[in-house]
């Protein structure tokens, strides 16, 4: 439906519906568009459109009419009704945990979209039933506690009764996700996002850093479980790549919801990637979308580093005016290799922008104290003598307070001491 305000144009958007629906193995054979003030009550759109569309069904053989907007169950009901048959009607939500249960390939990725599609169920039984309901219409003697009415209630109770299980597991879930992640804080382990819009690279980025074997597909969500990895800088820096869902404009929020406990590992990261399809024609609409999400989800304070990803498909004048354009991000090609170094030395800066320079002596019983400062920090320079190991190096606040104990002013207290 094409009405004012719309944050994206409705023919982009429309275009982005299809792909979807491409995404969910689905033919698009006829696209629809009204332009209203606002949304009908009853059916959503108007009811002209409303039979126009009925006929097109029938001459086209069609089985399924995808809304782009979020329909309410008594809208769904009603528009089934007039297109009649068994045709279903789905709106962009529907399409998408669809897609969503297609993908999720983890236990807790498949629990938070069952969590997500009992969700959506649970308000829309009653039209599910609403044949059996019918026959109540009819009068008599216990009309009140017909079976449709009886069924209905049983569905609900069972509804409720898996979305507070499916609940439960993810909270489960969700402890093990903070002992881990708290783990890594604990260690001083400097942590990187990527985030972006879907099909935007981040899981070709993540491959081409780390060298893993994430999947990738040319694709809307074709990743949907989070994944972490550990490499190591030049610098010998050990630090983390999570690579998170990809997101998408009129982002459902039940997904958000059952999404919470992965999209929050957002908020744990010391540095966001933004990774951007800088081949996309509506790359900065893309971009305002993700940095949207990340409001909502309270990561706005994290800092942050945009990364213009499939450089390889664009005309050299078109890159040149784009890093003209936007001369503090990262421009890469994760496919090619192109631009990764210099994306890998942008991530060390950022990491060494919070860390202070100091001097530690290191006895030779704390061996191991030694190779986790050569995986947490920067270290500049190196010696031993007869007390132990004399670095000098750059870390954190956190580290810093760890090695207290260690640190000296400069070789010569060592030496006096």
């Amino acid at each position: 439906m094409d009405r004012p305000g719309l944050a994206w144009p409705i023919e982009e958007s429309l275009k982005e519906l299809e792909r979807l629906a491409d995404t969910d193995e689905a033919d698009v054979v006829a696209v629809f568009t009204q332009r209203l003030a606002k949304p009908i009550p009853k059916t959503y759109i108007g009811s002209g459109k409303a039979s126009e569309i009925a006929q097109c069904v029938e001459e086209l053989d069609a089985d399924v009419v995808i809304f782009d907007e979020e329909l309410s169950p008594s809208q769904q009901s009603n528009l089934e009704h007039i297109l009649g048959g068994n045709i279903k009607v789905i709106d962009r939500t529907a399409l998408i945990l669809d897609i969503f249960a297609r993908h999720a390939r983890t236990r807790e990725g498949r629990l938070q979209v069952q969590l997500a599609q009992n969700k959506y169920l649970l308000p829309r039984l009653r039209g599910m039933w609403s044949h059996l309901v019918r026959e109540q219409t009819r009068g008599g003697i216990g009309s009140r506690f017909g079976q449709g009415e009886s069924q209905l209630e049983v569905d609900r109770r069972l509804v409720r009764k898996r979305i507070s299980s499916l609940e439960r597991e993810l909270e489960v879930l969700e402890r093990r996700r903070n002992v881990q992640s708290h783990a890594r804080h604990s260690a001083g382990i400097y942590r990187v996002s990527l985030v972006g819009y879907t099909n935007a690279g981040k899981s070709t980025t993540l491959n081409a850093l780390s060298d893993a074997s994430v999947y990738v597909k040319d694709e809307l969500f074709a990743t949907l479980d989070p994944t972490t990895r550990s490499i190591e800088l030049d610098e010998g820096r050990r630090i983390t790549l999570t690579d998170t869902v990809g997101f998408i404009q009129k982002l459902p929020t039940s997904l958000i919801e059952a999404f919470k406990s992965t999209l929050l590992e957002t908020r744990k990261a010391n540095l966001l990637l933004k990774v951007v399809d800088a081949h996309d024609p509506h790359a900065q609409m893309q971009l305002q979308t993700v940095d949207r999400i990340i409001d909502d989800l309270g990561a706005h304070n994290i800092p942050s580093v945009v990364v213009y990803n499939k450089c390889d498909l664009l005309k050299r004048d078109e890159l040149d005016a784009l890093c003209a354009q936007h001369s503090e991000a990262e421009f890469i090609s994760a496919a090619t290799g192109f631009g990764m170094r210099s994306l890998c030395y942008r991530i060390a800066k950022e990491a060494s922008r919070e860390e202070r320079l100091f001097t530690v002596c290191i006895p030779f019983s704390e061996g191991s104290l030694v190779r986790t400062i050569h995986e947490r920090c920067h270290v500049v320079h190196e010696a031993y003598n007869e007390l132990g190991c004399v670095a000098t190096i750059r870390a954190d606040e956190h580290m810093a307070q760890a090695l207290k104990k260690y640190t000296v002013e400069n070789e010569t207290q060592i030496i006096d001491d």
